[in-house]
C-alpha cells in the first residue's frame, strides 16, 4: 500500500491526537525525536567529511524548535552547526533550546548573508506545516537569499514557503536538495523530485492504522528511512 501524504488539517490533527491524554506525548518529546531525526538525516546524505558547517535556518515555531534540537544533535555528531534565528520567541520551551544550544558554544549569527558564503550546507527549519499565507519580514528576505545560494538545502518537513498542500505556488519558495518529512508526508511533497527521508518514528500503531498512514518500516534503530525511491514507485 502507498505511504499516505497528508493534508495541513489531517497532520495538524494527528499532532493533536499525540499529544492529548490518549497520545501521551509532551511538545518538548516530539520536537526532541524530530530533531533527532532531521539531525540523523542530514548526517546520511550529508557526510560531514565535506558538510561539516552546517548553517541551520530557524523560525520562530515549532519547525524552528526541531532546529534548534537537530543543531544540537549535530554537534554532538561531529559538524560544526551554525544557527541563524532571526525572530526568536519568549516561550520557555525554545529559551531553554537556546541555551541548549549556547551551552556547546554553537554561534548564533544574524549577518545570513556572510554565513552563506562560510557554511556546506543549509539546513531550513524555518516555516512547517502549519504555515499559510504571505510570507512576511524579516522572512521574505531570508526566503530570497535561499533562493539565491548554491548551497545544498535540506529542508524540515515542508520547503518554507511553500503551500503545505499545493506546493510552491508561483515559484514564491526554492527547491531544497532533501526534504525530510515528519510523520508522513505532505501534500506539497508530491511535487518534489530530489532526496527524501522520512523520520518522526514515534507514531504508535493504532493511530498509524486510523489515518492510513502506510509508513514503511524503519530499518533496525534508524529514525530515519529514505523513501526516494519508495515514492517513485508509487508516482
Amino acid at each position: 500500500m502507498a505511504l499516505k501524504y497528508l493534508t495541513q488539517k489531517i497532520a495538524q490533527t494527528i499532532d493533536e491526537e499525540l499529544m492529548s491524554q490518549a497520545g501521551g506525548f509532551s511538545i518538548d518529546q516530539l520536537m526532541e525525536l524530530a530533531g533527532l531525526s532531521v539531525a540523523q538525516a542530514v548526517s546520511k546524505i550529508y557526510d560531514k567529511s565535506n558538510f561539516s558547517r552546517v548553517l541551520i535556518c530557524c523560525g520562530p515555531g515549532n519547525n524552528g524548535g526541531d532546529g534548534l534540537v537537530a543543531a544540537r544533535h549535530l554537534f554532538h555528531f561531529g559538524y560544526k552547526p551554525n544557527i541563524f534565528y532571526p525572530k526568536r520567541t519568549k516561550k520557555e520551551l525554545y529559551q531553554r533550546l537556546v541555551t541548549q544550544c549556547e551551552n556547546l558554544k554553537i554561534p548564533f549569527t544574524d549577518d545570513l548573508s556572510e554565513q552563506l558564503l562560510q557554511n556546506d550546507l543549509v539546513l531550513d527549519a524555518i516555516f512547517g506545516f502549519s504555515f499559510s499565507g504571505e510570507v512576511k519580514a524579516p522572512f521574505d528576505h531570508v526566503i530570497q537569499k535561499l533562493k539565491e545560494t548554491r548551497l545544498p538545502i535540506a529542508s524540515v518537513d515542508i520547503p518554507s514557503a511553500w503551500d503545505v498542500e499545493k506546493g510552491n505556488i508561483g515559484n514564491r519558495g526554492f527547491t531544497p536538495s532533501m526534504l525530510i518529512s515528519l510523520t508522513a508526508p505532505k501534500l506539497c511533497a508530491k511535487q518534489f523530485n530530489g532526496t527524501h527521508l522520512l523520520g518522526g518514528r514515534f507514531v504508535p500503531p493504532e493511530l498509524e492504522r486510523k489515518y492510513g498512514l502506510n509508513i514503511p518500516p524503519y530499518p533496525g534503530t534508524e529514525q530515519v528511512i529514505d523513501i526516494t525511491n519508495l515514492l517513485k514507485e508509487k508516482l
